[in-house]
């Protein structure tokens, strides 16, 4: 066998492997900011609009029209800072997700409820996180910040929906 078909036997097993999610995730709360650096209002729902994000938001168009974290790093970041809780609002990001790995939507398409977004990289914590967490919130975001988002479909975003890789044909 040559270098150049051991690759790409090597390629396909890791694009079987990136496929392969364990479960759908749900949505565990939504959050929008009326305008930069307004306060983070909880939702149970929303409308993800391609090029603007979610209606009510802030955000924009480009890379970070939505913005992601997962639930079970709240609790990671609080024991980092020493508390039993930190609040998602505290982290300034529009949806927080459990029971699924968000690092393994990056550069991938996904749905949401009825949405069907597309990972665009991670979302790295911002200075801000000094002022919302107390001293080291930046650092121990880190690692922890989640990923970001754009919207490719419309849709409906609601508590408890899922998140996993769109069906075949989307």
């Amino acid at each position: 066998m040559s270098q150049r078909s051991s690759w790409s036997a090597g390629d396909h097993a890791l694009r079987t492997l990136l496929d392969r999610l364990p479960r759908p995730g749900r949505v565990a709360w939504i959050g929008l900011r009326a305008r930069y650096r307004a306060a983070v209002l909880a939702v149970d729902a929303v409308k993800a609009i391609p090029g603007r994000g979610l209606a009510g938001d802030h955000a924009s168009g480009g890379a970070r029209e939505v913005t992601l974290v997962q639930a079970e790093h709240l609790a990671v970041v609080a024991a980092l800072l020493g508390r039993e809780r930190v609040a998602p609002e505290l982290l300034r990001r529009n949806v927080v997700v459990s029971g699924i790995n968000l690092l393994a939507l990056k550069g991938r398409r996904f749905r949401i409820g009825a949405a069907l977004l597309e990972g665009t990289g991670p979302c790295a914590p911002c200075s801000r996180m000094e002022e919302a967490l107390g001293a080291g919130g930046y650092n121990a975001l880190r690692g922890h910040g989640g990923i970001a988002a754009r919207v490719l479909q419309s849709g409906r975003i609601r508590l408890g929906d899922p998140v996993a890789p769109p069906a075949d044909g989307d």
